[in-house]
C-alpha cells in the first residue's frame, strides 16, 4: 500500500453532522455543524467552530449558550438543509418539521427529535482564521428516553445515527465492539456470551407455546 501527501484539509471523517441550536423557544435557529466535539471530560467541556457570517455565530455571542444535538438518518434531509440555508431568511423549523422545545438548564432550545442533546454555555471564543471556536461547559445532557434499556443502559445503537465524511452524508453500521474489547479476558468475554446467549434464549412457556 502507497499513501499519497496531500497539501493540509480538514479529511478528519467521519464527524457527526451535529444540530447547534440556539436564540430562544420563542425565536429558535439551528445549524449544521461538523466541526464540533468534546475537549475535556472533568469539567465537561465542549466546542463548536462556526464562522463569523453564520446568523447563529451572532446570536451564540449574545446569548452564550447553545445546545449540539446528535442527528439521525430519519433526519438527514433537515440536517442539510440546516447548513445551507440561514436563519436569518427563513424559519428552518418551520420549512424542515424539526421541534424546539425547552431545556432543562439553559434558554437555548434543543431538537426534540435529536436522541442525545448536549445543553452548553459559552465559556470562552477563539478565532482562527475563518472559524470562531466557541468553547463551552457542558451543563447538562438531555437523552431520549426510548432510547434506554431496562437497566437504563445508552442504547445508541438502535438510533440510527448519521455522519458525515468529505461531503457526503451515511448511515453508521453495525456495533463490531466496545471500548476495551481488544484486551478482553478470555473469561470474562465467555461469562459475556454466557449472559447474552442466556437472555436471548426462549422460555419454557414460549418453546412450549403457552
Amino acid at each position: 500500500m502507497t499513501k499519497v501527501s496531500w497539501k493540509a484539509g480538514t479529511m478528519l471523517a467521519p464527524l457527526p453532522p451535529a444540530l447547534i441550536s440556539c436564540g430562544t423557544l420563542q425565536n429558535p435557529n439551528v445549524m449544521t455543524a461538523a466541526w464540533s466535539g468534546i475537549i475535556c471530560t472533568e469539567p465537561t467541556l465542549a466546542y463548536v467552530s462556526i464562522r463569523p457570517s453564520r446568523f447563529s455565530n451572532e446570536l451564540i455571542r449574545k446569548s452564550g449558550e447553545f445546545v449540539i444535538n446528535v442527528p439521525t438518518v430519519e433526519i438527514a434531509k433537515a440536517v442539510d438543509f440546516c447548513g445551507v440555508k440561514s436563519g436569518r431568511n427563513i424559519d428552518k423549523f418551520k420549512h424542515t418539521g424539526l421541534v424546539a422545545v425547552k431545556s432543562s438548564l439553559i434558554n437555548a432550545p434543543q431538537i426534540e427529535q435529536s436522541p442525545i442533546s448536549l445543553e452548553c454555555r459559552v465559556k470562552d471564543i477563539q478565532s482562527f482564521g475563518t472559524h470562531d471556536m466557541f468553547l463551552a461547559e457542558v451543563v447538562a445532557v438531555c437523552v431520549d428516553d426510548k432510547y434506554l434499556d431496562k437497566n437504563n443502559a445508552l442504547r445508541l445503537d438502535k438510533a440510527g445515527l448519521l455522519a458525515y465524511a468529505h461531503g457526503f452524508y451515511y448511515a453508521l453500521g453495525r456495533k463490531i465492539g466496545k471500548f476495551g474489547w481488544s484486551v478482553e479476558k478470555k473469561s470474562t468475554k465467555r461469562k459475556r456470551i454466557a449472559r447474552k446467549n442466556a437472555k436471548n434464549k426462549p422460555s419454557e412457556k414460549v418453546k412450549n407455546g403457552k
